[in-house]
């Protein structure tokens, strides 16, 4: 058996002299003891060197990725391939397979092979000959160097100390920018106070005390390439009726030195502000396209670096730089922070105030996705940024139009609205179904109306006792309503309705036996009527007669 064994010099290759002690894997490693006993289990038939690092860090990529490099290959041919009976152990299964597929090698991988590196290793400065071990400690260190410069795709455009230091001296400039503006206005106030309230803009300002110097010479100066018309008017007419002080001509010097600092620091920061934003599209395109540079190049700083700040979760994101306000917060049991620095992104910014701790919980999201895409991806586009920027607009539009607009792929499709119709709950009282009385006709014959005075006086009985017992039902409801106060206001509405409803329906059934009765009365009395004429006719025959 051969065992192929791989060190950081070369390729090595042994012959297995007693194959019997493998098959005991337990207690192989005191076989290995000694180099003298690691010589009678093994023994090396050829040692392949790289010849520079290039060679070898070609070859420990083509080893880490499972696949057949051309130095091996050149090695397995040249040796192995004399002895094709022999059985070739190595340490990796998938190597195994690629070179049985190429060379038709067979290739064994077992506990006790791996037990059989283990003791090559151990002894290797006793087995491989020719090899000092100082060289062979400073060729390992310098292939661990290089294959971890491979593994990390090591590239000079990818370094982000510069962005945290570029962000950190920005901000010292506008720190001192901001004391040197606010020592040159108080100073130059002194001599032309009207000239700070007319112009307002810091730089502008430094151009045009640079410019005047003194406030008598305002009148005979051209400032129409700093200030619009309609300022350098204004300020002309302040300086010929201007409050201010007297200074000498030495004072006017060093107010103008200090506003020659002021112009000079004000375009180095400008450049400086588009280096940074270049780095950052360089370093890291997909978070600067989400945040904007400044606030991306404020998280990188503040975790440290591009790679650490990818180890953070979207919740850690979302409140970097706000941490005082979060253990605060925690100590004193109240609501934490919403936001960070990420509340300087545009996003977030251009959010009314009800939204801004859904629109920065989404932004720190997709932020997280960004900077891992943009700290261990190999692509370099901006292409995932503007994607979820997109959704985190159309989100946005959402939000703020209140639904009016449902989400689709571009979020600009019209939501359809039906039109909207109330449906009630509450189920109206049928009183239909309360009247026993059979509809009539107007038309009635005579011998219908004494068989309707008849049912009519059981009619009344019965309208009496619904009227006596409507009256109980009242304060019945009044007490279940006094009972349960907290009932919701759609159950009482129900009661209601039904209540006014059964209360229609009695008056409704009074109402009718009442008409009932008077048509019965008004009949009876016609009769009564007919009845006493004819007896007077019958007298007045009578009377005649005799």
């Amino acid at each position: 058996m051969l065992v192929l064994f791989e060190t950081a010099a070369g390729y090595a290759i042994f012959k297995v002299l007693d194959e019997q002690k493998l098959q005991e894997v337990d207690s192989l490693w005191k076989e290995f003891e000694t180099p003298e006993k690691a010589n009678k289990i093994v023994k090396l038939k050829h040692f392949e060197k790289f010849q520079d690092t290039t060679e070898a860090l070609a070859a420990a990529t083509a080893l880490v990725e499972g696949k057949l490099g051309k130095s091996l290959k050149k090695v397995l041919k040249k040796v192995v391939a004399k002895e094709a009976h022999e059985q070739l152990a190595i340490n990796d299964a998938k190597l195994g397979g690629v070179i049985k597929d190429k060379l038709n090698l067979s290739c064994v991988h077992s506990p006790a092979v791996a037990e059989l590196m283990r003791g090559i290793r151990n002894q290797m400065e006793g087995l491989i000959t020719g090899l000092p071990p100082r060289d062979f400690s400073a060729m390992s260190l310098g292939l661990a160097h290089s294959l971890s410069r491979y593994k990390l795709k090591f590239s000079p455009d990818k370094v982000d100390t510069m962005i945290v230091q570029a962000i950190s001296l920005l901000d010292d400039l506008d720190k001192e920018l901001n004391n040197y503006i606010m020592r040159c206005r108080e100073w130059y106030g002194w001599h032309f106070p009207e000239l700070g309230k007319i112009i307002t803009d810091n730089l502008a300002y430094c151009k045009s005390v640079r410019k005047i110097g003194d406030r008598t010479n305002v009148a005979t100066t051209d400032l129409s390439d700093i200030l619009p018309e309609e300022v350098e008017a204004e300020v002309k007419l302040a300086a010929e009726i201007s409050m201010g002080t007297e200074v000498s001509e030495q004072d006017i010097n060093n107010i103008m030195h200090l506003c020659d600092q002021v112009i000079e620091i004000s375009e180095y920061r400008a450049q400086l502000y588009d280096y940074l934003k270049n780095r950052m599209m360089a370093i890291a395109p997909n978070l600067t396209v989400m945040v904007g540079e400044l606030v991306g190049a404020r998280l990188i700083s503040h975790a440290g670096s591009l790679l650490n700040l990818a180890k953070h979760p979207a919740s850690t994101v979302q409140i970097l730089g706000a941490e005082k306000a979060l253990f605060r917060a925690l100590k004193t049991r109240r609501d934490t922070p919403k936001y960070g620095l990420i509340y300087h992104a545009s996003l977030v910014g251009q959010t009314t105030a009800k939204n801004k701790g859904k629109i920065s919980r989404m932004l720190a999201a997709k932020a997280a996705l960004a900077i891992r895409y943009d700290a261990l991806a190999e692509d370099t586009s901006a292409e995932m940024g503007a994607e979820h920027r997109a959704k985190l607009e159309a989100r946005l539009r959402h939000l703020e139009e209140k639904g009016i607009r449902r989400i689709s792929g571009t979020g600009k499709a019209l939501a359809k609205a039906d039109k909207y119709q109330h449906k009630s709950d509450v189920k109206v009282y049928d009183p239909s179904g309360d009247s026993t009385l059979p509809t009539v006709s107007k038309k009635r014959k005579f011998e219908e109306v004494e068989e309707e005075e008849e049912a009519a006086k059981p009619a009344e009985v019965k309208a009496k006792k619904v009227k006596k017992e409507s009256v109980p039902e009242e304060p019945a409801a009044a007490a279940e309503t006094e009972e349960t106060p907290k009932k919701k206001k759609k159950k009482k509405k129900q009661e209601a309705a039904a209540a006014a409803a059964a209360e229609e329906a009695t008056e409704e059934a009074m109402e009718e036996v009442k008409e009932e009765e008077e048509a019965g009365a008004s009949q009876a009395a016609e009769e009564t009527t007919e009845k006493k004429k004819k007896k007077k006719e019958k007298k007045v025959k009578e009377e005649e007669e005799a």
